[in-house]
């Protein structure tokens, strides 16, 4: 007599979130990585533009050290008077662009996520394949919440390590750079950077982005789940819209706000919240005379954790989870465009 296995919601949930990863494999693993590898190969560009200016320079005689002339390009010598607040300074300078090259993954996640989530629940039922789906002992829940799933954990989770691995690709072509011209990697580059608190920054991000971004994953599937046509326009032209009247017609007055709050905390947090960074700006004061150092700051394990402390963030995921339950709502009662 066969032994009948019977599957847990727990394993169907696993099952739901491998279809997601395996249908958008480009765009959750491979987009990343494509733009780790651009970020990488402009670097080599860009250093092998600035070595050829250094060595002309210093053929040319216009390369000094305290008023001689240096013939040759020589990290060593040249930083060989570099003092203790120089060392600071580069660290800070190699801190800061460790994030500019780790940042085109998190760029593209950021479109990745929102054009996955307008057509995660439209797609299936343009191409009628929902009735398949729903043939099938799975709940409309358990697709939906498989859905948001794949867009705040799996694809920034995906994003997190392309970035990684593009920031310990830079590191080891400046390494080679300033080992080749008389240098040494580890006093001018590891040492003084912080590669691994930033990728702890990183690590402690993803919890963050995945709460600040639900109400615009949650606004996007719920239009995904409601559109019978370019679920596109509906989704960005009834906030724009929104936003338009209440700036014509000065609606905020009423609640003693202007209009520049509306577009903000609504509009914004509708179609803005899959970028990466943007709740660093909601969050920050003002950014005007901020040292590098300061900036920096805001990357560091303790700083993104602490952002789960502000109001907005959970103001945001209740609205967010109302989004999703309507849309759960609309997916049981809509299988047709």
């Amino acid at each position: 007599m066969n032994a009948v296995h019977h599957i847990t919601p727990l394993g169907k949930f696993k099952w739901l979130l491998k279809r997601e990863y395996w249908e958008n494999r480009g765009g959750f693993l491979r987009a990343p990585l494509v733009a780790g590898g651009v970020s990488l190969l402009l670097t080599v560009m860009a250093i092998i533009a600035g070595l050829f200016a250094a060595h002309r320079a210093a053929a040319n005689g216009g390369l000094h050290i305290d008023g001689v002339n240096v013939n040759g390009l020589d990290l060593g010598m040249l930083t060989r008077q570099m003092s203790p607040e120089d060392m600071v300074k580069l660290g800070e300078g190699m801190n800061f662009t460790l994030l500019l090259s780790s940042a085109w993954p998190f760029m593209v996640l950021g479109f990745v996520v929102f054009f996955y989530c307008l057509g995660a629940l439209y797609d299936d039922r343009r191409d009628r394949s929902v009735l398949f789906w729903k043939s099938l002992p799975l709940s409309d829940t358990q697709t939906v919440l498989s859905k948001l799933a794949s867009a705040v954990v799996v694809a920034p989770v995906l994003a997190t390590l392309a970035a990684i691995l593009t920031m310990f690709g830079f590191i080891a072509i400046i390494s080679i750079v300033v080992l080749a011209h008389g240098g040494n990697p580890v006093t001018l580059v590891w040492a003084p950077s912080s590669p691994f608190t930033l990728i702890a920054g990183m690590l402690c991000w993803v919890p963050v982005y995945a709460l600040w971004a639900l109400p615009t994953v949650g606004w996007l599937l719920l239009c995904s789940a409601w559109a019978r046509s370019k679920p596109f326009l509906w989704a960005v032209m009834l906030p724009v819209f929104a936003g338009v009247v209440v700036s014509w017609f000065g609606l905020m007055k009423l609640f003693a706000l202007d209009a520049g709050w509306f577009w903000a905390h609504v509009v914004g947090r509708l179609l803005l919240g899959t970028f990466p960074g943007v709740e660093v700006a909601y969050q920050a004061k003002s950014t005007q005379g901020q040292s590098l150092r300061s900036v920096l700051d805001g990357f560091t394990p303790a700083d993104q954790l602490a952002t789960l402390a502000s109001p907005q963030l959970w103001i945001g995921v209740v609205v967010g989870a109302l989004f999703i339950a309507a849309a759960i709502w609309l997916r049981q009662r809509r299988d047709e465009i």
